[in-house]
């Protein structure tokens, strides 16, 4: 394998990525391709693993204000409103088993970090399954800096997450990209 690059989003990309999407299940919920699209489209960060000339991995990152239905992103937006803070939201944040364990996922929230101050956002915001539960995700996340702001149930009951949120101004500071 080659050394994985970062690198921006290309259409292209779409077809490869909704499958590695659909491998980290239950992890993130599977995605139809028009699904992904759209939350693709609707991001401000939308950075790529390649290996070996091939997508295996991506991060999403969106900004506030956004027409999206999404549970987790309705909490977040809510408590914006309320604190009175911007933000940039990891809807989702994938990587092929192979490139786990790299370091790729701190290079992949530097970009959102990059965003999130270069926007002047006051947090990076996100979530990580409890239940099912996920705890390398959720140590993967106290290592970058994110505490937890609130717990709710998903998609009708069946996921229980953490809401996680990390000052903008914290590292990890740039990208390789």
């Amino acid at each position: 394998m080659t050394e994985p690059l970062l690198r921006p989003y290309r259409d292209a990309d779409l077809p490869t990525l909704v499958d590695v999407n659909d491998e980290a299940y239950p992890a993130v919920p599977i995605t139809p391709a028009a699904e992904l699209a759209e939350l693709i489209a609707m991001s401000t960060v939308k950075v790529v693993v390649e290996a070996d000339g091939l997508p295996a991995g991506f991060v999403l990152g969106m900004p506030p204000g956004l027409d999206y239905a999404s549970e987790n992103y309705v909490f977040f937006s809510a408590r914006a409103r309320e604190l009175g803070r911007d933000f940039v939201y990891v809807d989702r944040i994938v990587l092929a088993p192979a490139l786990r364990s790299r370091g790729l996922g701190p290079q992949l929230y530097a970009a959102v970090f990059d965003e999130a101050r270069r926007v002047g956002a006051a947090e990076v915001l996100c979530e990580v399954n409890v239940e099912p539960p996920n705890p390398g995700s959720l140590a993967f996340h106290t290592r970058l800096g994110f505490v937890e702001v609130g717990r709710q149930q998903t998609h009708g009951g069946e996921n229980v997450v953490a809401l996680l949120a990390a000052p903008a101004n914290s590292a990890p500071v740039g990208t390789r990209w």
